[in-house]
């Protein structure tokens, strides 16, 4: 899907849809838009990819109870966390760059610094301490497409 002209909220408004979403523009480099639909008949979320000083966006990725297209790499996210442009509207707040965009990892490997990453982001965002640790866990664990053992819970088939 290309748009052109204007992204987000004026190109969905121009065709009578509402929208929320966010920019993530990125200092150097492509940046993102995400796209939170939530329509009768039609919900999701759509990732855009934007280039600085062009008025197109080339549609990487959907989520409409999975994720369809190409995604993200852990470093690709992080990298756009890290970098956003002070000339370009959109977030600048590291975490919530990091959060926005967390839909769209699409790596099954993910360094072991990413559940830290992920549980400061949650926290700057305003989780509950004591969830913290759990959320990122199973967030990285779903997107990541592993199965996940909590050796603290109950099974009653393994007896306990």
């Amino acid at each position: 899907m290309t748009t052109g002209g204007t992204l987000g909220r004026r190109v969905l408004a121009s065709q009578g849809m509402s929208v929320t979403g966010g920019r993530v523009p990125a200092e150097n480099g492509p940046g993102v838009v995400v796209i939170y639909r939530n329509l009768v008949g039609d919900y999701g979320t759509d990732c855009l990819l934007t280039h600085p000083g062009r008025s197109d966006a080339r549609q990487i990725a959907g989520w409409e109870g999975d994720l369809a297209g190409t995604g993200l790499t852990w470093h690709e996210l992080v990298r756009l966390a890290d970098s956003p442009s002070p000339a370009a509207e959109g977030v600048e707040d590291t975490a919530a760059r990091l959060l926005l965009v967390l839909p769209l990892l699409a790596e099954s490997d993910v360094p072991a610094s990413a559940p830290a990453r992920l549980r400061a982001a949650l926290s700057s965002a305003g989780a509950p301490q004591d969830t913290v640790r759990r959320a990122a866990e199973h967030l990285l664990t779903h997107l990541t497409r592993r199965s996940r053992h909590d050796a603290t819970w109950g099974s009653p088939l393994s007896g306990s």
